[in-house]
């Protein structure tokens, strides 16, 4: 066992060495409030140490030396933060006081590592500086201390340092202004104090530091907290700073722009409202026009189906083709409105290239005249069934007309395929100066007198927001060999790699009619027949309360064989028709908007009173929701005005509506 060791002899009382120093000293705590002070000091200052100790600085020396100038108090406090912040002694400029004796303190801040423990603080007296005529003062402040005074007075911005750890090193009237604390209540406390709950648990603070260290700054903005618990939307911009190339802390500057962040919510909230308005503004528009244009487009229906002359036929064809035209219109106005304000909505389904290129083919090759030659070329590798919205690729093929229609696979990954289709014409082709302008709004390049095109010019920008919502893009090419033109577009579309993706290939979206399902590709003339063999033993209730509209709603009916055909005029009728003969109607067609009682309110009656007849909904209202709404309200289907004739046959020979 080695010998014990003698004990070290007893050093010397650090206390007792302090206070018989012959220099006047004062101890701080990080706060700046006086812990400790010499003989010396007491004696120099007249003060007893029970007047001394425990108080704060800048009070404490404001009071004892009787300033000949306030701002000369900006010297000590721009000294101690410089000492704090460089880790290194200051001595501050002379302190003049009115008894003819100027003060300097020499500023020594001890660290335990990153962590401030006291300011010490040596005085000297000594008398106040002299000016001659040849050596006069300098007026006002030099630079240096000009900005020391401006960051202690300022209070509109909370400027303070930070250590290396993040603890709060100094602290300015601005800062105490805005968040509420003293001096004392933060010196030394990590700037995290100042966040919420949710910034502290993905650890923000520290992420700032970090970010501040890698690039130099950080801004940011975000509620923070003040002392009494309320928040205020800040701007924080944090800066790391250095001394002779070594890190030693962070400057911050806060600001306060609760009152912007209110004022732009108002904005926000006045713009939500806004769009509400406009939205119910579309909603209502749409179901002003749509009524009168499906009496006016039913009736020429109608008359179609009546023995004419030539001449008659003529007209109703020239009355058909006009209103068309106009119905075009109104659905480009609605379409481009719904996509400027986001109520366009894009859904997934199974879709068959193929069967959506040859059904716009078909259906082009209706309208054009018989010396109109039209062309269909689909690359073999197109892929048989891809998902996603086949009603938005059509509508994009028909929204860019068509002469000559190409689609081949651009570009496949693992998990889709980019399909290029090309529509080609030999038309008067595109002017130079107006291709930059083909795709903006309500843009039609041919603005004279002799314009041959119709429409609004939405077509082209409606399809360039579709693409866009498909994932891919459009553009335009002049035709290399022919006059005309070539408009192009792409849209990605996911590949279907297990059954589970099939599964809505026999039960369509309610979203979209598409034209590429089952049902949808059974032709008129099977559907018809199959209708008319049914259409004398059904009997069939139509709501609607427009005069017009029930007569022609009536004539379109029967010229499909239907016979027991009731009529009421709004929802309350028709729920009492029903509930009375809870069993006698086949199929509810059900307006939307009437009086006394609304369709919606009509539909949701009849299914709480246990009556489970098939209703299909009859509106002018066309925009996003419309349909869902219908379905919530337990209709089974829905089609919009101007009720088109094929669109009802398909619509009432659907299985489920065929009891």
């Amino acid at each position: 066992m080695a010998p014990s060791q003698p004990l070290p002899p007893a050093g010397p009382n650090l206390d007792l060495l302090f206070d018989l120093a012959p220099l006047p000293l004062l101890v701080l705590s990080p706060a700046w409030r006086i812990t400790k002070a010499s003989a010396r000091f007491l004696t120099d200052w007249r003060v007893a140490a029970a007047d001394c100790i425990g108080q704060e600085l800048l009070p404490f020396v404001r009071q004892q030396l009787h300033l000949t100038r306030p701002s000369h108090l900006a010297y000590l406090t721009s000294s101690i933060d410089d000492a704090v912040a460089a880790r290194a002694e200051r001595t501050t400029d002379p302190i003049n006081t009115t008894a003819a004796v100027s003060w300097r303190a020499r500023v020594i801040p001890v660290f335990n590592g990153h962590e401030l423990l006291s300011i010490l603080l040596e005085w000297s007296d000594g008398p106040p500086p002299t000016q001659t005529e040849d050596d006069p003062a300098k007026p006002g402040l030099s630079i240096d201390e000009a900005f020391r005074i401006f960051v202690q007075g300022v209070k509109d911005y909370a400027i303070f340092l930070l250590d290396t750890k993040g603890r709060i090193a100094t602290w300015n009237a601005g800062a105490q202004l805005l968040k509420g604390y003293k001096r004392d209540d933060i010196i030394g406390k990590h700037f995290s104090i100042f966040y919420g709950r949710e910034d502290l648990d993905i650890n923000k603070p520290q992420m700032e530091l970090d970010i501040c260290l890698r690039e130099g700054r950080v801004e940011d903005e975000g509620w923070r907290y003040k002392q009494d618990g309320s928040r205020f939307w800040a701007n924080v911009i944090i800066t790391a700073v250095y001394k002779d190339g070594e890190h030693v802390g962070f400057g911050k500057v806060t600001r306060d722009l609760t009152e912007r962040k209110s004022a732009e919510s108002r904005l926000i909230a006045a713009y939500e409202e806004s769009e509400k308005l406009k939205y119910d503004f579309l909603a209502n528009m749409s179901h002003e026009i749509r009524t009168p244009m499906h009496g006016m487009l039913s009736a020429c229906s109608l008359l179609r189906e009546m023995p004419l002359s030539d001449k008659q036929r003529e007209i109703v064809g020239i009355m058909d083709e006009s209103g068309q035209v106009l119905l075009q219109v109104i659905n480009d106005i609605l379409d481009y409105s719904k996509l400027t304000s986001g109520h366009f909505s894009i859904h997934s389904d199974v879709v068959g290239i193929t069967s959506v290129v040859t059904s716009v083919v078909r259906t082009s090759q209706a309208t054009l005249p018989p010396s109109v030659h039209f062309e269909l070329f689909l690359a073999p590798d197109l892929p048989r069934s891809v998902q996603g919205d086949p009603l938005r690729y059509r509508q994009i093929l028909q929204n860019i007309g068509s002469i000559r229609v190409q689609a081949s696979v651009q570009s496949e990954d693992d998990a889709s395929y980019k399909i290029l289709t090309e529509v080609i014409d030999t038309g008067i082709g595109v002017p130079k100066d107006a291709i930059s302008n083909l795709f903006t709004p309500f843009t039609q390049f041919n603005t004279t007198t002799v314009n041959r095109s119709q429409g609004t010019g939405l077509g082209l920008s409606i399809a360039k927001s579709l693409a866009e919502l498909l994932g891919g893009t459009i553009g335009y090419l002049p035709n290399p060999d022919h006059q005309g033109s070539i408009f192009w577009f792409t849209a990605r579309f996911k590949k279907i790699k297990s059954l589970d993706q099939m599964q809505n290939w026999n039960t369509p979206s309610p979203a979209a009619e598409s034209p590429t399902s089952p049902a949808a590709e059974r032709s008129m003339e099977e559907l018809q027949q199959e209708l008319g063999a049914l259409s004398s033993t059904k009997n069939l209730l139509v709501v609607e309360d427009n005069l017009i509209n029930q007569k022609v709603m009536m004539g379109m009916l029967r010229t499909m064989g239907f016979r027991n055909i009731g009529l009421a005029t709004n929802g309350a009728e028709a729920l009492g028709t029903v509930r009375s003969k809870p069993a006698a109607y086949d199929v509810v067609l059900m307006d939307i908007n009437m009086p006394v009682m609304d369709g919606h309110a009509a539909s949701k009656a009849i299914r709480a009173a246990g009556i489970y007849v098939p209703i299909i909904a009859m509106t002018a209202y066309a925009l996003k929701g419309d349909r869902e709404r219908c379905l919530e309200h337990g209709m089974n289907d829905y089609i919009t005005k101007p009720v088109d004739r094929e669109q009802l046959i398909r619509a009432l020979a659907k299985p489920g509506l065929r009891r």
